[in-house]
């Protein structure tokens, strides 16, 4: 057997390598085509997740603010129970010094009783119209200043904000000195704050604490004010 000569070794050699490179070529391609496609899936995967994480973060917060609000509503409960707790405590106890205001009239003493007792059974509504008629009837009563403060805490206490302010800031400035005045300003910050308005309810207090520094309400307006 002949041996090829240099001319027709290297002939072949080319031939196999071309041969070699039309066989591996496509199987080169091939693998660069599935990794292309791996990277897309992947970074569309990763995407995926991103948007998902983004969701979830949206979810979360809104749920945490719903419970924000939920609980600022549970604290404003809250806090209005304990003012009509607090409402119901002075109700029950003598603001005068021992000094009950009782007035010669039987019948007179009997329309302020009634509406006091409306009062004092937590029947709110009814008490603010039925002091309302005690006023009407009897307005320069001694019992009237009484009278301001329990009809302003039976609105304050029935919701009725508004009126609340207005019916106790009229008592402060016409009876400021009557034992109730502190309390009506205690009650007049709180219905501020119930209707958002810190800055007057922070007002009220201080007036307690710098016209009455010597009372009961003094002592509470001190404690409110460190929640304000």
């Amino acid at each position: 057997m002949s041996v090829p000569t240099q001319p027709l070794r290297i002939a072949l050699l080319t031939a196999t390598l071309a041969l070699s490179a039309a066989f591996t070529a496509p199987a080169q391609a091939f693998s660069d085509d599935e990794a292309r496609r791996a990277i897309l899936e992947l970074r569309e995967q990763v995407n995926r997740e991103a948007a998902q994480n983004r969701q979830a973060r949206l979810q979360l917060a809104d749920q945490m603010e719903a419970m924000q609000h939920e609980m600022a509503r549970l604290r404003g409960q809250l806090e209005q129970l304990n003012w009509q707790a607090d409402l119901q405590q002075r109700a029950s106890q003598d603001q005068t010094g021992g000094n009950s205001t009782q007035v010669a009239d039987p019948q007179e003493q009997a329309a302020y009783e009634g509406p006091m007792g409306l009062f004092r059974s937590g029947k709110y509504k009814e008490a603010a119209a039925s002091f309302d008629d005690f006023l009407q009837a009897y307005p320069n009563s001694q019992l009237a200043p009484e009278a301001r403060f329990y009809q302003g805490s039976s609105r304050y206490a029935s919701k009725d904000f508004k009126g609340s302010i207005q019916g106790l800031q009229s008592m402060v400035q016409a009876t400021p000195q009557d034992p109730r005045a502190p309390d009506a300003l205690l009650v007049i910050a709180a219905s501020q704050i119930e209707l958002g308005n810190l800055a007057g309810a922070k007002s009220s207090l201080q007036k307690i604490v710098k016209d009455y520094p010597n009372t009961s309400a003094a002592e509470t307006a001190k404690s409110r004010l460190q929640l304000l």
